[in-house]
């Protein structure tokens, strides 16, 4: 399975690297998780946040590859529990060569975003940092694949 998130936004802080990395480090070979980061929009006194969100998510359509099953982190979107995350990525496995999941700004995703999206998916009625969020991503997947795979992770 491979799964790429593209996310907005660049430098993330230290502690989010290492969080990131040690879920990426425990999935086997044969589950790649990777992150495309896209530069934030530039933003000037102002401009209003829609402007952003369509400029990002311009940038954010161009890395799409054809042949991916698209998720969306949005706050309107779906509730999963862990169980039904490990599903949709053994489906998806399945019908798609890849899983790309689109992690939007400090403004959100575009609607042309939404609009491109298999699945749209919410960790929680909590609005989250958008680096923080990699992390979460990174667990839960793990997670999933511990699900799949009858591992002790998951208790």
């Amino acid at each position: 399975m491979n799964i790429e998130i593209l996310a907005v936004g660049t430098r993330s802080p230290a502690w989010v690297a290492d969080g990131y990395d040690e879920y990426q480090k425990r999935l086997p070979r044969d589950w790649k998780l990777s992150v495309q980061e896209i530069n934030v929009s530039k933003r000037h006194k102002g401009e209003p946040a829609h402007k952003h969100r369509e400029a990002e998510g311009t940038k954010m359509l161009s890395l799409i590859k054809k042949d991916s099953c698209i998720v969306a982190m949005d706050s309107r979107g779906q509730n999963w529990t862990t169980e039904t995350l490990a599903l949709n990525l053994n489906d998806w496995s399945t019908r798609f060569s890849q899983v790309q999941i689109l992690i939007g700004g400090p403004d959100g995703l575009s609607d042309q975003c939404l609009k491109r999206a298999n699945a749209s998916w919410s960790l929680s009625k909590l609005t989250f940092p958008h680096f923080l969020v990699r992390v979460l991503l990174a667990e839960q997947i793990y997670r999933a694949w511990s699900i799949l795979n009858k591992h002790p992770y998951h208790k």
